[in-house]
């Protein structure tokens, strides 16, 4: 799908290149990684006709995601209709506005089902079998869900006293949800030594 246009991987704060692989931080600054893509070579190979006869998710825009294969995870994310809003343009001023209702997003009705699916489809092709994250809410639905569906194991780490109703509905997929008790950047900061 993309492979040839993906270089690797490149801090986010001080640019230090890595190859395309399974870790999630710089160990110069412990900055978050981005995909370093190839944007010349993808131009020379992508067009506006070529994305729209696609069909209507958004794995239509597959030259920009880093996948090496089909994706495997969330094939119905994406695709989410845009609104007009008419009068909240006219409230703001400005000629045309339209809303992204990424509300009906499969399959948990939020936006980070898009990431996810690009995320496990990405675990799944490095061989994992076991994929998780820190959340207060819609990344461990999504995480779950997602994880369920593509049958991987997930773990999903939450402060201690989230309201007992998300933690229901992680639990619901059969994700692992684990309590800590600190704040979200403790709870963040575990979830990523653990992985």
């Amino acid at each position: 799908m993309s492979s040839p246009f993906v270089r690797g991987l490149k801090c986010r704060m001080c640019g230090q290149a890595y190859p395309a692989s399974p870790i999630n931080f710089c160990t110069e600054d412990f900055g978050p990684l981005e995909v370093d893509y190839d944007y010349d070579a993808i131009a020379e190979a992508v067009s506006r006709g070529k994305i729209e006869a696609r069909y209507n998710n958004m794995w239509r825009f597959q030259e920009f995601l880093p996948l090496d294969g089909e994706p495997t995870v969330g094939k119905q994310s994406g695709g989410t209709p845009l609104i007009r809003a008419d009068r909240l343009a006219s409230e703001l001023g400005v000629e045309n506005l339209w809303i992204k209702n990424d509300a009906v997003n499969f399959p948990t009705l939020s936006f980070k089902d898009r990431v996810v699916a690009v995320a496990l489809s990405k675990a799944r092709e490095f061989g994992l079998t076991t994929v998780g994250c820190a959340s207060t809410g819609n990344l461990a639905n999504s995480v779950a869900a997602n994880a369920a569906a593509a049958g991987l194991e997930s773990y999903i780490f939450v402060p201690y006293d989230l309201e007992p109703a998300k933690i229901l509905a992680t639990s619901i997929y059969g994700a692992k949800v684990i309590g800590v008790k600190g704040t979200y950047d403790e709870v963040n900061r575990l979830c990523t030594q653990v992985a």
